[in-house]
C-alpha cells in the first residue's frame, strides 16, 4: 500500500509540473494562452488527489479541511483552464491568465505551507 501511496504523490506532483510548467512557458513567451498539458496536468492532478484524499481518510489521518481547500483550488483552476481550451482560444484575457498563476501558486503554497 505504501508503494501505491508513493506513486499516486510522484504523479500528482507531475500533474502540478504539468500545469505549472505549461502556465510558465505561456508566460515566459508572452502569449497568455492555455495549453492541453494544462488541461491533462489538472484532470491528473484531481483523480490522484481525490485518490490520495481517500487513502489517507481510511488511515484516519486526514486533514479535511486543508484537502477541502486545495480540492476546492483544483476544482477552480480546472474550470479556469478547460474552458478556454476547449473553446481553442488562441488568447485569454490578462486577469484570467494572472489569476490561474496566482491560484496555482496558491495550491501549491497551501500543500506546502498549511502543516
Amino acid at each position: 500500500m505504501d508503494l501505491v501511496h508513493l506513486v499516486l504523490r510522484y504523479l500528482h506532483l507531475l500533474g502540478f509540473a504539468a500545469v505549472f510548467g505549461g502556465w510558465l512557458v505561456s508566460w515566459l513567451s508572452k502569449k497568455y494562452d492555455f495549453n492541453a498539458a494544462m488541461l491533462y496536468g489538472i484532470a491528473v492532478q484531481l483523480a490522484t488527489g481525490i485518490v490520495l484524499y481517500g487513502l489517507a481518510s481510511a488511515d484516519g489521518d486526514a486533514d479535511h479541511a486543508k484537502l477541502g481547500v486545495k480540492f476546492l483550488f483544483a476544482l477552480l483552476l480546472a474550470v479556469m483552464i478547460a474552458i478556454p481550451v476547449w473553446k481553442k482560444r488562441e488568447k485569454v484575457a490578462a486577469g484570467h491568465f494572472w489569476a490561474t498563476g496566482a491560484l496555482i501558486a496558491a495550491t501549491a503554497g497551501v500543500a506546502v505551507f498549511w502543516q
